[in-house]
């Protein structure tokens, strides 16, 4: 039994943990204490957006165990959700204590409601096709590496050795997606396509990822220009085309407001945890 991720983290043998075996403890040495000159308020409302994202979205990849088009896919697709299933969880972490509660990561995870959860609703979408999933995925992985690669400097230490720690899985993680991306991109008629309809899909929500949010403590319109140089050299090298540009929505997932399908999600997730409150295993 551990009290909090931290301990989880650093313990050998513990079979819960979800990174499995020769994994090292990015906090080794950090002081996890929230530091005197920022704002423990707003670092937990960011660090939940940051888990929240990750969380979400590690459970929609594992949603493609048994499913994923090759048995070495299968593979690749859990542990690019396994990786973001430890960012969330440290993340989660430091959210419960920044906020002075000290819940758990599993507190987080199993025992709020749709409402309460801040990722944005790009996470969130149904799987799709394994196109719309690639599409999905490089979007997100480029996204979310320029942030941690700006959060490594943060000036709490625990969210700066999270982020370093990130930077080296979602840099793997975009280079998974774009290799895809290509490969469908510039594969048979039908695949160029299914690919080119996966990133229209994709597109209304891009929109959201640079709408910014008082919380966030590295301005996302700030990656924009690096983020769209990105996919337009991915794009450019598969065939595809950008899809037209659109404007921002008036909901965000930032503010907790979700389309149905994260309540349909959490159901699923959170059952045996409300089911049997507190059980181990």
């Amino acid at each position: 039994m551990f009290d909090n991720a931290y301990e989880a983290l650093s313990s050998e043998g513990d079979a819960r943990w979800a990174f499995g075996t020769g994994f090292a403890d990015p906090l080794s040495g950090v002081d996890t204490t929230v530091p005197s000159d920022v704002d423990a308020d707003r670092l937990a409302a960011y660090s939940l957006m940051l888990a929240d994202d990750a969380l979400v979205m590690s459970h929609r990849l594992q949603e493609w165990c048994t499913r994923a088009p090759e048995l070495e896919d299968e593979v690749a697709l859990a542990n690019i959700g396994l990786d973001l299933l430890g960012q969330a969880r440290l993340l989660l972490t430091r959210a419960g204590k920044a906020d002075g509660t000290e819940r758990s990561d599993d507190d987080f995870a199993f025992l709020r409601d749709a409402p309460d959860f801040r990722n944005v609703r790009l996470v969130e979408l149904p799987n799709g096709d394994f196109a719309f999933s690639m599409a999905r995925l490089l979007v997100f992985s480029t996204w979310r590496l320029a942030l941690l690669q700006r959060l490594v400097s943060a000036a709490d230490p625990v969210l700066a050795a999270i982020a370093a720690k990130g930077v080296k899985e979602v840099t793997y993680h975009r280079d998974y997606a774009a290799q895809w991306v290509v490969r469908l991109g510039d594969g048979t008629d039908l695949s160029h396509q299914r690919m080119q309809e996966g990133i229209d899909a994709v597109w209304p929500y891009v929109g959201e990822l640079f709408a910014g949010h008082p919380s966030e403590m590295v301005d996302p319109a700030s990656v924009r220009d690096e983020f769209d140089a990105v996919i337009a050299q991915v794009l450019d090298a598969s065939g595809l085309h950008l899809p037209e540009s659109v404007g921002v929505a008036e909901v965000l997932g930032r503010d907790g407001s979700h389309t149905e399908a994260l309540a349909e999600m959490l159901a699923e997730m959170q059952s045996v945890a409300r089911a049997h409150p507190g059980a181990t295993w």
